[in-house]
């Protein structure tokens, strides 16, 4: 499903014109660097690897080139040839603590760290989108700041960049921000945003469920924090479907139950952990606050004792509503209207680009890149070992990337 040359022919804009075929054009190089990143993943807030290719792509065009105080990061500022106002593209550059499976001639050669997320191909197709705009600096009126940025994956990296000052790169407020994420399981070269919410938020939290220990043949000696552990489970879950909206809805998560040495102890304590996932702030607040009063009620109609803590994550990632529809009109007019589609529904999965979007009006998209011959309800997601991208839809991403600074820098 990627643009036909019919498709291409569509657009009417003449600033738009030619986008796809020097998106092409460029395509061996966008393909070395992520294979090339790919081979050599790196997680976390210091990638020196990675930080490295990125500045060596970048050698040659005219930009102004920083490397972040606080992490491994990339900031690059494109000057236009008039005045203006500044934009910011961000793709994110960090892997996942993975052992890659998917059978792939460049797959990871780094044991236990696999791009599974495809933040590779992100940091290739904005690299490749830099080189595409400096080509065509004449056509802008402002200054473009390209956000390479580490320590997605739960690093909260975006916020250590706006700490650093990435906001400010070029010298002035940065106004608008656009980033793609790219998705197997969505047809290849479909573009797909919406406004208002589009990812969730997410935190983790640990119960630590106390009670006292004894001789498994005799429980009434002791205080089982066990079964009390296994009802807050229950608990929390009719909490989320009593207590929440269906309208501003919460995902809650036990993933991890830890309690015990052997079958005839009954342990001390046992330890919950899980993840909240909300659309909204307010809901967010709520069930973070329920979760909290319901253990620690469970747990005291036992004799038991709970101790909560929550690990504050990444907020929701919010889209500004015309600033989505105006990527989605962008999309369409670069690559056929049939290649751009409002998304109906948001995910709870997170993004640490909200960070931006709570600073600078702006939108996430998604670009699919399912593998040929794959249908999309059947491909491996991301964060899966086995997970595939179609190489061919990197030319969809760069062009869309290059097309958003060239419409907001008219």
């Amino acid at each position: 499903m990627n643009p036909t040359s019919a498709d291409v022919a569509a657009a009417t804009d003449p600033r738009m014109s030619g986008l796809v075929e020097a998106a092409r054009a460029l395509q061996p190089r966008t393909v070395a660097l992520r294979r090339r990143l790919h081979r050599h993943p790196e997680q976390g807030l210091a990638l020196p690897d990675t930080q490295a290719a990125v500045l060596h792509a970048l050698t040659g065009l005219d930009l102004r080139i920083d490397t972040g105080a606080s992490c491994g990061s990339v900031t690059a500022v494109l000057d236009g040839a008039r005045p203006g106002p500044t934009v910011l593209l961000r793709a994110d550059m960090d892997a996942l603590p993975l052992r890659e499976d998917s059978g792939l001639e460049f797959a990871s050669e780094v044991d236990g760290t696999m791009h599974a997320c495809g933040h590779d191909t992100h940091t290739a197709m904005l690299v490749s989108a830099a080189r595409l705009l400096s080509s065509r600096r004449d056509a802008l009126a402002g200054k473009v700041v390209f956000m390479f940025q580490p320590g997605e994956e739960g690093y909260h990296g975006a916020r250590h960049m706006l700490d650093d000052g990435v906001l400010g790169a070029a010298g002035r407020s940065v106004e608008r921000a656009f980033a793609l994420h790219i998705t197997s399981t969505v047809a290849s070269g479909l573009v797909r945003c919406r406004p208002g919410p589009i990812m969730g938020s997410a935190d983790t939290f640990t119960v630590l469920v106390t009670g006292r220990g004894g001789h498994a043949a005799v429980p009434e000696a002791a205080l089982d924090p066990v079964p009390v552990a296994a009802e807050m489970v229950g608990a929390l879950q009719t909490m989320i479907t009593r207590r929440v909206s269906v309208f501003a809805p919460a995902v809650l998560t036990i993933g991890r139950i830890t309690a015990g040495t052997t079958t005839n102890i009954i342990p001390e304590t046992a330890e919950l952990e899980g993840t909240v996932r909300t659309l909204s702030e307010a809901t967010r607040t709520m069930v973070l606050a329920e979760l909290k009063r319901v253990c620690e009620h469970v747990a005291a109609a036992h004799g038991c004792r709970a101790q909560v803590d929550v690990t504050v994550g990444y907020p929701v990632t919010v889209n500004d509503a015309g600033v989505a529809g105006q990527v989605l009109d962008i999309a369409g007019d670069v690559l056929g209207r049939r290649h751009a589609v409002a998304m109906p529904d948001p995910l709870m999965a997170a993004e640490d680009f909200s960070y931006v979007l709570n600073e600078v009006p702006g939108a996430l998209a998604f670009l699919g890149a399912c593998p040929p011959g794959v249908d999309p309800a059947e491909a491996e997601p991301n964060h899966s070992n086995r997970v595939h991208f179609d190489e061919s839809a990197f030319a969809a991403g760069v062009a869309l990337y290059a097309a958003v600074a060239l419409d907001w820098l008219r």
